[in-house]
């Protein structure tokens, strides 16, 4: 008789693939009910709690590391909050059950339900605060982009990488007014700018996907939960990011530092913001460039799901067609 042994990578990879996709279906169903009728909060509860529930089932000791609603007092999956029936191996959680809960809410193109797992201890255990980002997709030489370059530098930089103009690099950046420098300098290097009011976890995804999404570099400031899922999805795939925790209060290096953050003016490269076997798992909530939306058909729902793996760089799209409606909690 043959023993077989079943190392914690291989029950990692299988939790970490269809398992994860049914977590991200759920939640994607349960807000898409949602769509168009203008309640945030209430899109994003339907999103958390259909996410929570579906991670208690899976056969894990998990924990949330990235969580998300802290900054405004949405239901919330929060830090340090334990999932799963603690009969499996211990992982590390990002979560963003509802990202673009706006677009959401106003049934705009590009939401999604997202989130990452990954062995315990490889991703960044941070606040919810804001993240100062730049990224890029892969194929170019490491390093050609920087955090503390100025903006004309990194666009310069990213053009002749590219063996383009200036003129020819489209950067994505969050129509925020916190943005204006950015827009400003930009418009001055001569890129093409593309403005988004929500969603920048898919908008760091674009950059991959350069000659379908238009998207050659996301700049600016955005959420850290989003910044660590984004990473985890640039792992996969290849590309750079760099980011930088905004701790700009006591009371948030402080609390970053319960966290075992010491340097709260550190530059994260992506390794550092998620290492390890990290699987990451997108479902459309509305139609988007990334992914299509939830689709109400008769009898069925249709989802489509996107899984990325950094061990082996696999990319799946995963179109689900489901019958049993009960299952989602649609009533």
């Amino acid at each position: 008789m043959v023993d077989l042994v079943v190392t914690e990578n291989q029950i990692i990879e299988r939790i970490l693939t269809m398992e994860l996709v049914r977590v991200t279906e759920r939640a994607a169903v349960s807000c898409a009910k949602w769509r168009g009728r203008g309640d945030e909060k209430a899109a994003d509860k339907a999103a958390v709690d259909a996410m929570r529930r579906e991670l208690n089932r899976l056969s894990i000791e998990g924990t949330v590391v990235i969580g998300e609603g802290e900054r405004d007092e949405a239901p919330m999956l929060f830090i340090g909050e334990k999932l799963g029936n603690g009969r499996g191996p211990r992982v590390d959680i990002a979560v963003d059950p509802l990202e673009g809960t706006t677009l959401c809410a106003k049934d705009m193109p590009g939401s999604i339900a997202v989130m990452a797992m990954a062995q315990a201890g490889t991703l960044l255990n941070a606040p919810d605060v804001y993240m100062e980002k730049i990224a890029i997709g892969p194929g170019y030489p490491k390093g050609v982009v920087d955090l503390d370059a100025s903006i004309e530098d990194n666009i310069h930089a990213l053009a002749k990488a590219k063996g383009v103009k200036p003129g020819e690099i489209t950067a994505l950046v969050l129509d925020r007014p916190r943005h204006a420098h950015f827009i400003e300098g930009l418009r001055k290097v001569g890129a093409a700018i593309r403005l988004i009011t929500d969603g920048d976890v898919a908008g760091v995804i674009y950059t991959t996907q350069a000659d379908k999404s238009g998207v050659d570099i996301y700049m600016g400031t955005g959420g850290a939960p989003e910044g660590v899922l984004a990473a985890a999805a640039l792992r996969c795939v290849g590309g750079q990011m760099q980011g930088r925790l905004i701790l700009d209060t006591a009371e948030k290096v402080e609390r970053a530092r319960t966290m075992g953050v010491m340097e709260p003016k550190k530059k994260y490269d992506m390794t550092e913001l998620a290492s390890g076997d990290v699987v990451v798992a997108a479902t459309g909530v509305t139609d988007g460039p990334l992914l299509s939306g939830v689709r109400f058909i008769g009898d069925r729902i249709e989802t489509e799901t996107i899984v990325y793996r950094s061990v082996t760089g696999t990319v799946r799209r995963i179109h689900g067609e489901h019958r049993e409606m009960s299952k989602f909690h649609l009533d």
